[in-house]
C-alpha cells in the first residue's frame, strides 16, 4: 500500500528547538516529513493544506491531562478529551494514573492506551500509579507498567505522606531509570481551598501555605541527593518553589519540573466573588508568585508549561466555592495562552513555542523510543506531528463552545490569540478547523 502524500503549502515553518524559522513548503509521506522547503518537483500530494498566513510548527506535547477513563462514564470521557486536544494542536498527551480504576495495572493500561489508538487522535503517554490505588503504603509492580505503556509513575493529585515509601519508591525507580512525577504539596498543610494570604482571610476560605510546596520540596530534594532518581515535578505553584528548584538544578539534581497555564496568567484576586471556576490545584497565589513563575520558565529553571486539564462536571462546580471540585479544562487554551504569554511579556515567539514542543518533549524523551529523536521538533526525517495555527486570528473563549466534557474554565470570556487551522499526528489530519 502506498504511503499517502501531504503537502503543507505558504506557512511560515518555525522549529523552536534550532530556532529555524522560514516561510516554506512541507512535504510529508506518511508519518515522516520528507521535505521542508526544498520540495521535489514530482512531489505529486494526495491532500494540500493551504497555510498561507499560518505559522506550521510541531504538535504541542502536553504533560497534565486527565481523562478519567478507562471506567468513568461522564466527565472526560476519552474520545472527547482527544478530540479536544487535536483541536487545540496538541499531538501527545501524558494523562496522570488518577483514572477510576486508578492506573495500577498493566491490565488497564493497556485497555487504555487501545481504546486511544483506535480513535487516531492524539499519542496518549500514561503515567502509572507509584502506589497501589495511590493509597501511598505499597508499590505497584512498576516493571509490568512500563512493559503495559507507562512512561513514568505517580500519585497524581494524592501527597505522598509515607516517606519511607517515597524512599523505596526512588530507590526502586533510579535502579531501573525509571521518572518518578510528584506534586510537592505537604499533606497536612495543603488540605485548604485557596492559597494563603489577606484574600483568602478576608473571604474566610482556609489557606495553603506556600510552606505546604516547600516543605515538600525539601523533601523530595534530600530523597534524591541519596538515591539519584529522575524526578518531575509537576506544577510548581510560588516564587519560594522557583528558587528552590533553581538551587537543585544547579545543583546536579536530576529534576525537571512545569507550571499550568492556571498559574502563569492568573492570581488570587481572580476569585472574585467566590468564583469556584478559580477553584485549582495548586491554589492560585500572589502576584509575585506568578512573576516568578514566568521568569522561571523563561529561563529554564522551569522545564514545560502545561494545560493541568481536569474535566469537572457541571454539578460539581455549581456548588459553594470551597465545596466545589477543583480543576479547569485548558486543552485547547494551551496553545494560545503561551502565545499570549509572549505578547505580555515581549517573549521571542521560537521561545514562548517552545515550552509547549521540544521542552515538554525533553522531559519524557527518555521513555518515547523511536519518538524521541522529533518529539516536539519539525525536521526532515522527523515525525510528521504538526500544528498549523494562524497568530492573527484572535478568538473570545465560550465554555459551551469547548469540545471537552469538562466546560468549566477560569478563562471564560477571555479574548485569546491564535486559533488552530489544522493538526496532523503521524502524518493523518486529526483535525481541521
Amino acid at each position: 500500500m502506498m504511503s499517502k502524500k501531504t503537502l503543507i503549502k505558504g506557512g511560515q515553518v518555525i522549529d523552536p528547538a534550532s530556532g529555524y524559522k522560514e516561510n516554506a513548503d512541507v512535504a510529508l509521506v506518511g508519518s515522516e516529513v520528507v521535505a521542508i522547503k526544498n520540495i521535489a518537483t514530482d512531489f505529486a500530494p494526495d491532500t494540500t493544506i493551504d497555510a498561507t498566513g499560518c505559522i506550521v510548527m510541531p504538535g504541542l506535547v502536553d504533560l497534565a491531562v486527565r481523562l478519567r477513563e478507562p471506567g468513568q462514564e461522564h466527565a472526560g470521557m476519552l474520545a472527547s478529551e482527544m478530540a479536544a486536544a487535536v483541536a487545540g494542536g496538541v499531538t501527545s498527551v501524558v494523562c496522570p494514573p488518577d483514572t477510576e480504576p486508578v492506573l495500577d495495572e498493566a491490565g488497564l493500561v493497556e485497555m487504555l492506551r487501545h481504546r486511544a489508538e483506535l480513535l487516531k487522535q492524539a499519542r496518549l503517554f500514561p503515567l502509572g500509579a507509584l502506589t497501589r490505588n495511590l493509597e501511598g503504603e505499597v508499590l505497584t509492580e512498576m516493571l509490568h507498567l512500563t512493559q503495559a505503556g507507562c512512561i513514568g509513575f505517580s500519585q497524581a493529585e494524592v501527597p505522598l505522606a509515607n516517606t519511607q515509601a517515597m524512599l523505596r519508591a526512588l530507590q526502586y525507580a533510579s535502579t531501573f531509570g525509571y521518572t518518578v512525577w510528584l506534586r510537592p504539596q505537604e499533606l497536612y498543610l495543603g488540605k485548604g481551598v485557596a492559597a494563603s494570604g489577606p484574600l483568602a482571610t478576608r473571604m474566610g476560605l482556609s489557606g495553603i501555605p506556600v510552606a505546604a510546596e516547600t516543605i515538600a520540596l525539601h523533601t523530595i530534594f534530600e530523597l534524591v541527593r541519596s538515591t539519584q532518581a529522575r524526578v518531575h515535578l509537576c506544577r510548581l505553584s510560588s516564587a519560594a518553589g522557583v528558587a528552590l528548584v533553581r538551587q537543585a538544578k544547579a545543583e546536579g539534581l536530576p529534576i525537571t519540573c512545569d507550571v499550568s497555564i492556571n498559574s502563569l496568567h492568573l492570581t488570587d484576586v481572580d476569585m472574585g466573588y467566590f468564583d469556584s471556576r478559580m477553584r485549582l490545584n495548586p491554589p492560585l497565589r500572589q502576584q509575585r508568585d506568578r512573576d516568578a513563575l514566568r521568569a522561571g520558565l523563561l529561563e529554564g529553571t522551569i522545564d514545560a508549561l502545561v494545560s493541568d486539564h481536569t474535566p469537572v462536571d457541571e454539578d460539581a462546580k455549581a456548588l459553594p466555592f470551597a465545596e466545589s471540585e477543583p480543576g479547569a479544562t485548558g486543552l485547547e487554551l494551551l496553545l494560545s495562552l503561551a502565545y499570549k504569554w509572549a505578547q505580555d511579556d515581549g517573549i521571542p515567539l521560537h521561545q514562548a513555542l517552545g515550552v509547549v514542543t521540544h521542552r515538554p518533549a525533553a522531559v519524557v524523551s527518555s521513555a518515547l523510543g523511536p519518538l524521541a529523536a522529533s518529539a516536539g521538533r519539525l525536521v526532515v526525517g522527523g515525525v510528521a506531528d504538526i500544528c498549523v495555527f494562524d497568530p492573527n486570528a484572535a478568538w473570545t473563549v465560550e465554555a459551551s463552545a469547548l469540545r471537552s466534557q469538562g466546560h468549566n474554565t477560569p478563562f471564560e470570556g477571555y479574548e485569546l490569540p491564535g486559533r488552530v487551522r489544522a493538526t496532523l499526528v503521524g502524518g493523518h489530519l486529526a483535525y481541521r478547523a
